[in-house]
């Protein structure tokens, strides 16, 4: 994930420049060629460059057009289509462990990478479909004076590269900056939860199901709080987003609390409905922040700065996060003191 946020400020410059049709369609031809010669190497060593380069420089060409496409159909209800959207990696976040545990058990792994690759040619084939109606930044815009804020943003000057004039709009640099600061601890549960659940509650079963509860209602988040978010008129959106910042930070906070199993599926749902809220609404602040003519690369930028801090965040926070001074008895599965 991190290496997909990482490339999309450059993505962004490609999706200005060719279209999103043409970015997706290449992002998704080079996901293919990656995945399937992951599928061909016999040691980890290549599997840095064929899986955590090629593909995903493929997936971050694929996902960042996918963003910016829906400005160019949808105004009043942004919201709800971006939801909508973005619930299709709730969906997959809960069906795509049961796939994988069936086709590694019956062909391994090499076949079940090259089964995933048919995931990538839809991909291919969906980029076709995108029909920009919204002018690139390489062409001039309108001059009628309309209310909208979306034909009040005039920023870069056409041959620009980087338009490193949305940095001027104080709103989106603040956003810009402060996002990042708040994603330090994002990952940190998605990395560490299933240790300490299966440390906290040895003798429960399935316990994959904490990470299915925050799959699920990632996805009804998305599509309710995207629907709300098309009542908040303009960039008050922000307000949603600090909303879901900080229960997921409170929700964070209370995994290590959780002594019985049903509070910590409680502790997840809800950290999912926040999850879905924080997701779905980016892209339709970006488009209130700096229009429809600059927000690809204002998406870019945010999703780039937000690549170190989930990249980070997760390492920083080591094996033992949130449990210092105490370790699990692996006799009865309680916490005991620690001796110092």
């Amino acid at each position: 994930m991190g290496m997909i946020f990482f490339c999309c400020p450059i993505v962004s410059v490609f999706t200005d420049i060719f279209g999103c049709r043409k970015t997706a369609v290449v992002g998704a031809a080079v996901g293919f060629i990656g995945l399937m010669a992951s599928s061909f190497v016999s040691s980890i060593e290549p599997l840095y460059f064929t899986y955590g380069i090629i593909f995903a420089c493929g997936c971050s060409f694929t996902y960042q057009p996918s963003l910016v496409i829906l400005g160019h159909y949808f105004k009043k209800r942004l919201g709800l289509v971006n939801g909508i959207v973005t619930a299709g990696s709730s969906v997959f976040t809960i069906l795509l462990p049961l796939l994988l545990r069936v086709l590694i058990d019956s062909v391994g792994l090499f076949y079940t990478l090259r089964i995933l690759c048919v995931f990538m040619f839809i991909l291919f084939l969906a980029g076709f479909t995108y029909r920009p109606l919204v002018p690139r930044t390489k062409d001039k815009e309108s001059g009628s004076s309309g209310a909208s804020l979306f034909s009040r943003r005039k920023f870069s000057p056409p041959k620009k590269i980087f338009n490193f004039a949305i940095f001027k709009v104080t709103a989106y640099t603040v956003w810009a900056a402060g996002i990042p600061l708040a994603l330090f601890g994002y990952f940190v549960p998605y990395v560490h939860l299933m240790k300490h659940v299966n440390e906290r509650f040895q003798e429960e079963k399935n316990k994959e199901v904490v990470l299915m509860c925050i799959g699920i209602t990632s996805g009804v988040g998305r599509l309710l709080f995207g629907r709300i978010a098309d009542y908040v008129p303009g960039a008050k959106k922000v307000y949603l987003q600090v909303l879901s910042f900080l229960f997921i930070g409170l929700m964070s906070m209370m995994v290590p609390l959780c002594s019985v199993f049903g509070a910590l599926i409680a502790v997840c749902l809800i950290m999912g409905l926040f999850d879905g809220c924080f997701i779905s609404i980016m892209a339709p602040i970006a488009f209130e922040l700096v229009g429809a003519q600059d927000v690809s690369q204002a998406i870019g930028f945010l999703l780039g700065f937000m690549s170190v801090p989930m990249t980070v965040g997760p390492p920083v926070a080591g094996d033992e996060c949130g449990y210092p001074g105490t370790h699990v008895s692996r006799s009865g599965g309680k916490r005991e003191p620690e001796h110092q």
